[in-house]
């Protein structure tokens, strides 16, 4: 039995985090401290280490970054030891590195554990392989995520976490299936000939040999928290990231409701539906909890209903406000709030019927006045800033109806404080200066102070940018309807709806 799946069940490791969540004087910043500051410290303990030995045990919370325990071996049964490490990683968040080592019988493993609490909605990253430098990219990958390599038909189910590459992961595969090959090859000649033909092939990937790249890597974690590393001002099809609500079985794997608890929403669920059968002209009626329900009320009041919340399953509140917005449709603001796990969500659902085409909606903003234009960004968009090295892809960020400006904004704030802050004295010194050129484009382009031009591509053409010479064409707008092509319509479930 691997270390990794039992490294959970050990109650001193469990004690240790105990003690150490509960140093007092100690807060985040103290304890998940960033790598670079982790190994700086690390080293100058290391020097004096060779004075003073170095002692294992609770009281190294306040000393010694990396915590030592004695733990049980499941190898040989004999007594190792486990050390952890708490800190940031460059692009995400605190997590806690763990080490085991057995010296009796040489034993050797490492993990990665969130330290932060599961995220309100799960996350899927694509990257593009497309040359060498590609296969260097870090990856986070924790225990619930699921990675797959399309052109090679690879899945890598979810297990323990890890802190490493994108070839780092096909190596610890590789490595996996060629030490059972000579095994294979003395029971089955034939199952080691295609192990071998394809370790071959995969091999030829890494080295980056004459038509096998690109390679599409995508990381599936219905928790969010792994993530694949991003380089700013790279095209938009090279890497995206995704969010979606979870389903009822993604909420029993990641742990946040049990199975029974599912099985009891589905049985609800069920008893609802045949009562809607029984009696359907009370089916029909919403359940408003708002004063007033008159229709002539409707858009003119705020409308609040029962719902379920799609993180825990328990009943919660969802807000509705129709919003007409001129010389565009009727758009849906809606706001969900969770008092029992405390998900939230603000979203814009665009009104009316889909259309037959998509949307391209180009502006050139040359007046700081334009950065005040109403904009409806719908979560098929994408958006584009060539100017500014801004790529924001469908599903980032979800609908959302502000300015330009208030756009942007979030944009900066969302990069800047969740990447840059955290990571930024980790970087090496091209990537800071990266980051820092990138920041400094967008804050002028906040600023008004460069001319830069919108791109935005919506498929349902639910999206939409204030035309402030309306009724008159706006000279500095383009929009251009185009045919949704085959792959899109699959995308958005238009293939298989029935019309009839």
């Amino acid at each position: 039995m691997k270390r990794s799946e039992n490294l959970s069940r050990e109650p001193e490791v469990h004690k240790k985090l105990h003690i150490m969540s509960q140093t007092p004087h100690t807060d985040n910043e103290t304890l998940f401290k960033p790598v670079g500051d982790s190994v700086q410290e690390i080293d100058q303990n290391e020097q004096s280490d060779s004075v003073t030995p170095h002692k294992t045990g609770a009281a190294d919370a306040e000393g010694h970054p990396v915590q030592e325990i004695e733990s049980l071996c499941m190898n040989c049964h004999e007594d190792g030891i486990t050390r952890l490490l708490l800190t940031t990683i460059p692009y995400f968040r605190e997590i806690v590195l763990m080490s085991f080592e057995c010296p009796h019988c040489g034993l050797k493993n490492c993990e990665i554990q969130p330290a932060s609490q599961i995220m309100e909605k799960g996350c899927k990253y694509m990257l593009k392989v497309e040359q060498k430098e590609d296969f260097n990219r870090e990856v986070i990958k924790s225990e619930t995520a699921i990675c797959k390599f399309q052109e090679l038909d690879i899945e890598i189910p979810a297990k323990r976490g890890q802190l490493t590459t994108v070839e780092g992961l096909l190596s610890e595969m590789l490595t996996d299936l060629a030490a059972d090959q000579p095994a294979r090859k003395a029971i089955d000649e034939s199952l080691y000939e295609q192990i071998e033909a394809f370790i071959t092939k995969v091999r030829s990937y890494l080295n980056c040999e004459p038509d096998t790249l690109p390679l599409t890597f995508t990381l599936d974690d219905p928790a969010g928290n792994s993530w694949i590393e991003y380089k700013p001002g790279e095209p938009a099809h090279k890497w995206s990231q995704t969010q979606y609500v979870r389903s009822g079985e993604q909420n029993v794997l990641v742990g946040i409701i049990s199975q029974d608890q599912l099985e009891q929403q589905y049985m609800e669920e069920r008893a609802k539906i045949a009562d809607k059968d029984r009696n359907p002209s009370e089916a029909q009626k919403p359940t408003f909890l708002s004063d007033e329900t008159d229709i002539e009320n409707f858009n003119n009041e705020v409308q609040t209903f029962s719902a379920t919340c799609p993180s825990c399953n328990h009943p919660c509140d969802t807000h509705m406000k129709p919003v007409n917005i001129p010389h565009f449709k009727e758009v849906i603001i809606m706001s969900t709030v969770c008092e029992h796990c405390g998900y939230k969500s603000n979203e814009v659902k665009t009104g009316g019927a889909i259309p037959d085409k998509g949307r391209k909606i180009t502006l050139v903003c040359d007046e700081a006045e334009d950065l005040s234009r109403d904009i409806l960004k719908s979560e098929t968009c994408s958006m584009t800033i060539p100017e500014l090295n801004l790529d924001i892809q469908q599903g980032t960020l979800g609908g959302r109806f502000t300015t330009l400006e208030g756009l942007l904004q979030q944009v900066y704030s969302e990069l800047k404080t969740r990447v840059f802050t955290q990571t930024s004295d980790s970087m090496d010194a091209e990537a800071k200066t990266r980051w820092e050129k990138f920041f400094g484009k967008l804050q002028d382009g906040i600023n008004g102070k460069v001319k830069f031009t919108v791109i935005m591509e919506d498929p349902l053409a639910g999206s939409y940018i204030q035309n402030v010479y309306a009724p008159d064409p706006d000279p500095n707008m383009t929009l251009e309807d185009y045919e949704r092509t085959e792959e899109q319509n699959e995308d958005l479930g238009l293939n298989g709806m029935i019309t009839d």
